[in-house]
């Protein structure tokens, strides 16, 4: 049964190698997205605090026209941080994008959690990204399939002190948004992401026949298999570090590789959605009344007056505007200690009477929806701060030697089967 599983391990192995190698680099790059951003950008993502109070919303929407008279914001993300610039989406020309992500600012709240949930093109801030966001409301409602959204205009970063723009970006062109469309679909679309997909699907295979490749036969072997002979030749070093270090990696590998596949494919948040008894969407946003008489609106500013009220230690604040007259407000309070950057409480207040029209805590999200908010944290190991991020960066690296070291091991061996089948020189007595 072991030449059946070698055969298999090996096969799968020469077969996906060089993509696995490519996949466990740029997944290393991406682990630290967030602070490397910060590193190279330190402008744009900070500021040195004002003593004086912060500019409202209006002042900041007020700079932004100033700067980009065409300019139409579509969400703000503010940070509690005093030292955090604010966040700026406007919104783009309303051509189609390719597949991606959300257009709030910093994966704003209406960002989705799941496969099969897509909404417009745009690439939120490393914070708050998920693994397969929604479509905000519009033509397609919410829940629109993926790629078939806007193309949504730059991000703008202002000083919230003084309403400077610190920075301009626009995610799509990104170094690490080429990255990550590299990571999950070979910069080649949906028939990319579903080659990627099926590589995810062959690595889980080569995992397990792997562990069943590395377990003993017998107790004297297993020491051997746990520890690494260092100072030995270097194919023996290449044996234990393909063994030894392949078992002590393969539970993180197994579980990042099956996030992954939960990723590529939308059957599998349709098969959560179904176990869990979750629906497939999320409900449309409630819908503010219009007053007969024009009178006063409810603005950003109220909104977020409001939810600082209802959640002073918040970490964050994703603040969506409405795209109709009819649309409402909708504010995402990140508080310490949530889970992901996604898991946001969504207050819904009516743009004119200020009335909260829906409160949905992360708790009362549909179960389905919160185990798919998970994959990516999980996937990228930011699920537990820098303590699962530096694990994940470790294992990922080890990950792209596997296929290299697999390949000298298997050289190796294909060597001394061949000296060992080659037929010895016969001995000519000459008298």
């Amino acid at each position: 049964m072991k030449v059946l599983f070698r055969r298999i391990h090996l096969y799968l192995g020469l077969a996906s190698g060089l993509f696995l190698v490519m996949v466990c680099l740029t997944g290393s790059l991406l682990v630290f997205e967030q602070e490397l951003e910060h590193l190279w950008h330190p402008a744009r993502y900070f500021v040195a605090p004002a003593g004086g109070p912060r500019l409202s919303l209006a002042q900041l929407t007020a700079a932004v026209r100033a700067a980009k008279p065409q300019a139409k914001v579509s969400s703000f993300k503010i940070y509690a941080d005093p030292a955090r610039t604010v966040e700026v989406n406007l919104a783009g020309s309303g051509n189609k994008g390719g597949e991606g992500r959300g257009a709030t600012a910093g994966g704003g709240p209406r960002g989705g959690q799941g496969p099969g949930e897509g909404r417009a093109e745009s690439r939120p801030s490393a914070e708050a990204r998920g693994p397969g966001p929604l479509a905000p409301a519009g033509p397609q409602g919410p829940g629109g399939r993926r790629g078939k959204g806007r193309d949504n205009g730059p991000r703008l970063f202002l000083n919230p002190y003084t309403g400077a723009i610190a920075g301009e970006v626009k995610p799509q062109d990104s170094f690490f948004h080429f990255v990550e469309q590299l990571h999950r679909g070979l910069v080649a679309g949906r028939v990319g992401k579903l080659v990627m997909g099926i590589n995810a699907i062959i690595f889980l295979f080569i995992l397990g026949t792997g562990l069943v490749l590395w377990w003993p036969a017998a107790r004297k072997a297993l020491t051997q298999r746990l520890m690494v002979k260092w100072g030995s030749s270097w194919k023996r070093l290449n044996h234990d570090f393909h063994i030894v270090l392949g078992f002590y990696t393969s539970l993180f590998l197994f579980i990042m590789a099956l996030t992954g596949v939960g990723m590529s494919f939308d059957w599998v948040g349709n098969t959560i959605n179904t176990l869990t008894h979750s629906p497939s969407q999320r409900p449309e946003p409630p819908a503010s009344t219009v007053p007969a008489a024009a009178g006063q609106t409810f603005g950003a500013d109220d909104a977020l007056a409001a939810a600082r009220q209802q959640a002073p230690a918040a970490e964050s604040y994703n603040m969506q505007l409405p795209k109709e007259a009819t649309g409402s407000l909708q504010v995402g309070i990140l508080r310490p200690g949530a889970p992901t950057e996604r898991a946001t409480n969504d207050v819904y207040f009516d743009r004119y009477s200020g009335q909260v029209l829906r409160r949905t805590t992360y708790a009362q999200q549909p179960l389905g929806q919160r185990i798919r908010g998970l994959f990516k944290p999980i996937h990228t190991g930011a699920i537990f701060g820098w303590p699962t991020k530096v694990l994940a960066f470790i294992i990922v690296l080890l990950g792209a030697t596997f296929p290299v070291t697999g390949t000298l091991l298997w050289l190796n061996r294909t060597r001394k089967s061949k000296k060992k089948s080659a037929p010895r020189g016969l001995a000519v007595e000459v008298g």
